[in-house]
């Protein structure tokens, strides 16, 4: 009901808006996603806003980033934010900083690249799959087996971690280690050196499980089985041999206990390839193993400059690319920020059904709009007076727009008898029409419903295309 409890005390000044943002992972922020961030950042920064001395202030922002270029033009898009200082800045070795020192004693991560001209990839695949899982058995058991169980140096190679760069290419790995080298490893030793008497000298048979998947296809329970599987020793009975993971393994993923990874095929970004080939090797040595494609120019040219591109593949790193005061990104993203600002900064619009009232609040949403449209000419880094003018003008005229179409929107309702609310997770909504729009069948709604059709994912900018499949005779025939 809105009252606060019996028991409560409240606070003499209200609560007080935040002082400081703590943004993590800052780099991550970047394409469709830093798009749709920043745009929203902007009704953030808005309803944090604190007023000192009849000034507005903005609270501090501490963010940490890693690999990452034109780290200043990333942070002005999402937070408008023209002044940038590192934190703690860098001191007499600029290698060595408050967080962090360089370890010149400890091993680090291995980089190998293979290519064979010539051979299917998938062939090449299975053998470096098959060599590795025989080696990390040979090298087990040598070295305790399970009676170190954990505590064996070589248990860190015992779970291959396969990455891929897309989920086609980790579909037909995950039938070759189900069928062909699941069996191959099974019989490794036979596979001698010429020539060689004995035992295999660096490999032995070894049985492995079914491999399991880090990717969007899995529910989010299982990602979290499957993550909770991986810290476990080889020696245990639930220990997992192969994972076959895309890009979600970049994120999130600390176990210091993985150590081999195989990567197929050079990633489209060296971001993307650091971020992910970091996940092993974080405690114990690291061995990555990348599979090139001879075929394809772009794995060439890594494979060729192999050695030159490892020892300084940070400076290789691709600038970020945020614009969210770009067309689409505001026709996909605008009217939820205006909404949410005019809504949470206004308490009388606050309510579910103080959306019929915007008319009696319009000029201070206005205000709100001006606000949006001086962070939209901030965004760039230069411009002159003419092209900051243009772009405010620009964006008071889309925001009133959709200004407009809201109090359109609420005559009608008023004429109609039949009042409306936010969205469908408003409290007391009891089947009232909704003014955010957020379901896929668009067809049912005007052009005014359709500026507030809400988007359902900040990861993409562009909205989404239906395909629809009839079914006929080819040209057309009729059936004889």
């Amino acid at each position: 009901d809105g009252k606060p409890p019996k028991t409560s005390t409240p606070l003499p000044a209200g609560l007080q808006p935040p002082e400081l943002i703590v943004q993590d992972e800052l780099h991550l922020i970047s394409g469709p996603l830093g798009t749709m961030v920043g745009l929203y950042e902007t009704a953030i920064e808005q309803l944090a806003m604190a007023t000192v001395d009849n000034k507005p202030v903005k609270p501090k922002l501490l963010a940490s980033t890693a690999t990452v270029k034109r780290a200043r033009e990333q942070i002005r898009a999402l937070f408008g934010r023209s002044s940038t200082a590192i934190f703690p800045p860098p001191g007499v070795d600029a290698q060595e900083t408050f967080f962090s020192k360089v370890d010149a004693v400890g091993d680090g991560r291995l980089y190998v690249g293979i290519a064979a001209q010539g051979r299917a990839s998938k062939a090449v695949m299975h053998a470096v799959y098959n060599v590795l899982l025989a080696s990390g058995q040979k090298a087990w058991q040598d070295a305790g087996g399970a009676r170190l169980g954990a505590a064996s140096p070589a248990d860190t190679y015992l779970t291959l971690v396969g990455y891929f760069n897309a989920l086609r290419e980790l579909g037909g790995m995950r039938r070759l280690v189900e069928d062909q080298v699941h069996g191959r490893v099974r019989k490794f030793e036979q596979r001698r050196p010429n020539d060689w008497q004995g035992r295999h000298p660096w490999a032995m048979n070894r049985t492995i499980g079914q491999p399991v998947e880090l990717t969007s296809r899995e529910k989010t329970w299982d990602i979290a089985r499957v993550k909770a599987r991986m810290t476990r020793a080889h020696s245990d009975d639930d220990h997992v041999d192969v994972v076959l993971a895309s890009n979600m393994i970049s994120v999130g993923v600390d176990i210091e206990r993985l150590g081999l990874m195989v990567v197929a095929g050079q990633p489209k970004s060296t971001n993307e390839y650091i971020q992910a080939t970091s996940r092993v090797g974080r405690k114990k040595p690291g061995l990555v193993v990348t599979v090139f494609n001879p075929v394809k120019p772009r794995d060439r040219s890594h494979y060729e400059h192999f050695t030159a591109y490892h020892e300084s593949f940070y400076r290789a790193v691709e600038a970020t690319s945020v614009t969210p005061f770009s067309g689409p990104a505001l026709q996909r993203g605008l009217a939820g920020v205006i909404v949410a600002m005019a809504r949470q900064a206004n308490v009388a619009l606050t309510p579910s059904a103080a959306v019929m009232a915007v008319a009696g609040h319009r000029q201070g949403v206005e205000k709100l709009i001006d606000a949006l449209a001086e962070r939209a000419a901030a965004e760039r880094v230069t411009p002159t007076a003419d092209e900051a003018e243009k772009i405010k003008t620009t964006m008071r005229m889309r925001g009133k727009n959709i200004l407009d179409a809201w109090e359109l929107i609420v005559n009608r309702a008023n004429q109609a008898g039949a009042d409306r609310c936010y969205s469908p997770w408003d409290p007391g909504r009891k089947g009232k029409p909704l003014l955010f729009q957020v379901t896929d069948d668009t067809e049912a709604f005007d052009n005014d419903d359709m500026k507030f059709a809400a988007p359902s994912s900040m990861r993409d900018v562009e909205g989404s295309v239906h395909l629809w499949v009839k079914r006929g005779p080819l040209g057309g025939r009729k059936p004889g």
